[in-house]
């Protein structure tokens, strides 16, 4: 095994573990505080080291700063390790450079792999799992030993010394720069995705240095930001900047350019000869109503390749299309554009100001640093409900609103704090860790972005109660309540691509066998209205009439509510633990492509044909409106009169009662030769009102279109001034 070691871990792995023996101070020294297992005995005493301070100050403190339903003997050395992570965690997230720090990488590892095992109890049973889950390599099975990567495989060789979700979730959450509590989740999904659901060292240090190399580029951007051709406002920092192959389509028009994000808006920048020329800005810090999708483009506006961004707002005549290079890139614009509007939205809607409003900037520009990372280093962008961007996040989850809303809370919270700590920690029911750790605006300030002017009184050293030691925050517990219900849509969304059918005529098919019940009461009350069989017609129209004396129908739709509800109980009482049958859906007709263009044919003449019989009917309104036919507007306007007199006047059961009685019994056989007359004299009489006179420009409409190919084909050629003209 050591020489796949030497292959595939080299010096990383060989350092951490001469860097743990050495922590550990040797098999032959005592353990101070009993019962901690032994990762969990190095960490306590790395800490104690960097705090400065004994062990048994440590504990001292942890004991005398912890309520006491924190010391029982079942969770002692679990919150006793949490609480010496978080205090040396507060120190040494102040260095600018702790991500490329080896030492450090090592020790939040461990952390995690000591929260995992705090005790001797715990750390038996890990052992005994690992020993038995662990596989033993078969060369005869799967082919070579080379053929996976080199990743997967290095994290098969160290599979003894993995991290869980919740080890990550408690330690990573301390560090703003790390993780966040709202995504990270869905970060130890991401990292774990090709190993399981276990996090390996390789894995982590690799997503460490990656965040790292992210932090110091964005930092040299952000100093080189008088080379771009527009100006920064006052906490606007620069996100994201790519100039690789980004078009903007602007009507006819496309140019290439780069493009930049900020905080508060996205800047494209138009190649020039040499330079870039003035950026165009399109805010999304205001409320413009603005709206950022997806979209296919292509050339002349041909809906061809899936890799655009298109951007609307009132600010903007027309929609701006963004093309990127692969639909894989835009995916990631797609992302970062929406973190920035939803921030902002956020910001709008709780109407935050100084450092709270930096704060939740910060923490969507780490958000969007760490998806970078991700990118860079994995090649994953996760989306929708694995999104690690956390206002995304919030907006695609069910009841993500509480998550907001528990995050301006702590927000709230933060601002109370930062004003008198001390009257919060007395009124407050958790009691926060002593030494709070520093959040997403501090963070980024130690790694060299200022949103707060640094003659901010508020700005100097800005911490947190983020994280509460054995305990779960507000904010954790709104993601965990949110993230159930998001299970349960996934679920349900898996169904609808089991049952999607792409062929229109087996929808159709579908939907008849569905509303087959509705269909035959249908059926059955036209036969009823019909009066083929006058028995049933009375009876069923006596029936009706003592409903409505009696007042009763009122009751028929409550009645209806009632009994669905009566079956719904009845099936999950009786049906619980059966699989639900399939339902079953009579097969449409097979037809060849001739007779299924044939009858896309015929559907879409008769569309045309009721689309002219609406456009006709609306114009002969039109026409009794403006009295183009003044003996039938007389008509027309006294019978709405009458209609208006009797409405007011008599009651609407009884209008109900008129209405129903003349509908049903039109063909009555001592009405059917009246009610025929009645309706042929109607039609005769909207067959003679004239349809209201139209006109269509055509003129116009073409001299536009030579307008466009013109300048598509003529360099140069005044579009505006042409269109402008051929408007007139």
């Amino acid at each position: 095994m050591g020489f796949f070691e030497d292959i595939f871990l080299g010096e990383d792995e060989r350092n951490k573990k001469e860097n743990a023996a050495e922590m550990e101070g040797g098999p032959s020294e005592p353990r101070l505080i009993p019962n901690l297992s032994s990762i969990a005995d190095s960490v306590v005493r790395r800490c104690s080291r960097i705090l400065l301070l004994s062990m048994e100050q440590l504990q001292q403190s942890f004991e005398a700063e912890t309520p006491d339903h924190f010391k029982q003997p079942t969770s002692y050395a679990r919150n006793l390790v949490e609480y010496c992570s978080y205090k040396t965690l507060c120190v040494e997230t102040q260095h600018p450079d702790h991500l490329a720090d080896k030492k450090f990488s090592l020790l939040t590892f461990d952390m995690m792999l000591a929260w995992e095992a705090p005790d001797t109890e715990t750390e038996s049973l890990l052992k005994a799992n690992a020993c038995s889950n662990h596989p033993e390599f078969d060369d005869d099975n799967e082919g070579s030993l080379f053929y996976a990567c080199a990743t997967r495989m290095a994290s098969q060789i160290d599979g003894k010394m993995t991290v869980g979700l919740e080890a990550f979730a408690r330690i990573a959450s301390a560090c703003a720069a790390i993780a966040d509590p709202i995504t990270v989740h869905n970060l130890f999904d991401a990292l774990t995705s090709s190993s399981g659901g276990c996090l390996h060292f390789l894995i982590y240090d690799k997503y460490l240095k990656s965040l790292y190399k992210v932090f110091k580029s964005m930092k040299h951007i952000s100093g080189q930001h008088r080379n771009l051709n527009f100006n920064l406002d006052d906490g606007e920092i620069i996100l994201e900047v790519d100039a690789r192959s980004i078009l903007q389509h602007n009507g006819i028009s496309t140019r290439p350019g780069r493009l930049t994000l900020t905080s508060h808006a996205l800047y494209f920048e138009a190649s020039g000869i040499g330079s870039y020329d003035k950026a165009t800005i399109y805010n999304l810090s205001k409320d413009l109503k603005q709206v950022v999708k997806r979209e296919l483009t292509g050339p002349w506006g041909a809906r061809l390749f899936d890799k655009a961004v298109m951007y609307k707002s009132d600010s903007v005549e027309e929609p701006i299309y963004l093309e990127f290079s692969g639909h894989s890139h835009r995916d990631y614009w797609f992302a970062i554009i929406q973190e920035v509007l939803n921030v902002n939205k956020f910001i709008r809607k709780y109407n935050l100001r100084s450092f709270q409003k930096a704060e939740a900037f910060s923490k969507a520009a780490l958000g969007i640093f760490r998806h970078h990372a991700l990118k860079e280093a994995f090649h994953v962008t996760p989306s929708h409900f694995k999104s690690i961007l956390a206002f995304n996040l919030a907006e695609k989850l069910p009841k993500g609103d509480k998550i907001l809303e528990a995050l301006y809370n702590h927000l709230e919270l933060m601002q109370v704090g930062y004003q008198n700590h001390a009257d919060v920690v007395t009124a407050s029911e958790e009691k926060p860790l002593a030494g709070p750790l520093p959040d997403s605006l501090y963070t980024l300030r130690k790694i060299g972005f200022l949103l707060l002017k640094e003659d901010n009184p508020e700005e100097n050293d800005i911490l947190v109660h983020n994280i509460h030691v054995g305990q779960t925050c507000q904010l954790q517990m709104a993601v965990r309540e949110s993230v159930c219900y998001s299970g349960r849509v996934e679920a349900a969304r898996a169904t609808l691509y089991q049952v999607k059918v792409e062929d229109i005529d087996t929808n159709l098919a579908v939907i008849k066998d569905l509303l087959f019940p509705l269909s035959e009461l249908g059926k059955l009350l036209s036969h009823l209205a019909s009066w083929e069989d006058p028995f049933k017609s009375k009876v069923f129209l006596f029936l009706i009439l003592y409903l409505l004396y009696r007042g009763w129908v009122w009751y028929i739709l409550p009645c209806a509510l009632v009994s669905a509800a009566v079956c719904m109980f009845w099936h999950k009482h009786h049906g619980s633990e059966k699989p639900i049958k399939a339902f079953q859906v009579t097969p449409p007709p097979n037809r060849n492509p001739v007779e299924l263009l044939l009858m896309l044919q015929d559907g879409v003449s008769q569309l045309q044909t009721n689309v002219q019989g609406g456009t006709i009917a609306l114009l002969k309104l039109r026409a009794l409106l403006i009295a183009a036919f003044p003996q039938t507007t007389n008509k027309v306007a006294i019978t709405l009169v009458i209609v208006a007199i009797a409405v007011s006047l008599v009651p609407f059961r009884h209008l109900l009662v008129l209405v129903l009685l003349e509908m049903y019994t039109r063909h009555m056989p001592l009405r059917k030769t009246s009610s025929e007359k009645l309706v042929r004299r109607i039609k005769e009489w909207w067959s003679r009102i004239p349809a209201a006179p139209i006109q269509i420009d055509f003129q116009s409409f073409t001299m536009f279109f030579i307008v466009l190919c013109l300048a598509s084909l003529v360099p140069n050629f005044p579009l505006v001034t042409a269109v402008s003209s051929a408007a007139s």
